[in-house]
């Protein structure tokens, strides 16, 4: 007895998978339009603000003398503090719970809070920066609170973006560095971390622009969102960042400082653009060398 063809589901089956490739392509083509409009609005409000007057003037109440320098030092300052302070840390982190942590009870505890607090607000980090970096290190709104606050924030994601990276790794390069003798460290050194570094260096990037964007935390430890100098001293100078003049100048009533804010997005927009680029090009340039 033949069997129908329409009675084992397979053109059901065809039918349903084109379906919902279409839907998961309608929905990115919805997303990147709602994202592009939503660009095209900032890039075009804001476009007659931006010149190089405004990426080199101090902030102003007068609008026409406004700009971003001081709010962009701050920002490049926090950055460069938070990857050197989360980048050795969290990488160290993720290579000791995976290549010499030995499976037990408490690795898996720490895991599982690795875990939880990549998910935590950072306002929460913000207010434990206030009261570990602020008052009991009496490092003032300084900032090193500031980067070192970030760095709670991000750490996190830093290890868990690393332990991916590390496990992404076949254990046959493991096993093969071992059978020619080499150290653990050895193994770690010259095989493990080149092979992984690709991963790394993108979870990290990624981390930094998560940083690069965030405000709550910066507002959390009292960071200035009006400053007119650009931090001298990092354990004792205040600082402002992008997010937090941008947030200023969303607040003024004058629709000139709502330009400048429109502005200023483009230029945080812009930093993060081009720290994901550089994350591309070099994740390209070391998968490369990957031969395994």
């Amino acid at each position: 007895m033949s069997i129908s063809k329409h009675s084992d589901g397979r053109p059901y089956a065809k039918f349903a998978s084109e379906l919902f490739a279409w839907s998961c392509g309608f929905c990115t083509f919805l997303c990147l339009a709602v994202l592009g409009l939503l660009l095209w609005n900032v890039v075009s409000f804001g476009w007659d603000s931006l010149s190089w007057k405004f990426l080199t003037s101090w902030p102003s109440m007068k609008p026409a003398n406004s700009g971003i320098w001081a709010a962009l030092v701050g920002s490049l300052y926090l950055i460069g503090l938070t990857a050197l302070f989360s980048v050795p840390v969290g990488v160290g982190a993720a290579i000791y719970l995976e290549e010499y942590a030995p499976p037990s009870r408490w690795r898996t505890l720490v895991q599982i809070n690795i875990a939880n607090l990549a998910g935590v607000p950072s306002i929460v980090y913000g207010i434990l920066g206030l009261g570990l970096f602020v008052r009991m290190m009496m490092l003032g709104r300084s900032v090193m609170s500031g980067a070192l606050t970030l760095t709670l924030v991000v750490l996190p994601i830093v290890i868990l973006s690393a332990q991916e990276s590390l496990r992404a790794v076949p254990s046959t390069i493991r096993q093969a560095s071992y059978a020619l003798g080499a150290t653990r460290w050895q193994t770690i050194w010259y095989q493990l971390l080149p092979a992984s570094l690709p991963g790394i260096m993108t979870g990290v990037i990624l981390a930094l622009s998560r940083a690069l964007g965030e405000a709550a935390p910066l507002v959390a430890i009292g960071a200035a969102t009006y400053v007119s100098f650009t931090p001298q001293n990092i354990f004792t100078d205040e600082f402002s960042a992008l997010p937090l003049q941008i947030f200023n100048w969303t607040d003024q009533p004058q629709k000139d400082f709502h330009q400048l804010a429109a502005a200023g997005i483009v230029v945080l927009l812009s930093v993060l653009i081009l720290m994901n680029a550089v994350a591309v090009i070099l994740r390209q340039r070391f998968s490369k060398k990957i031969r395994w």
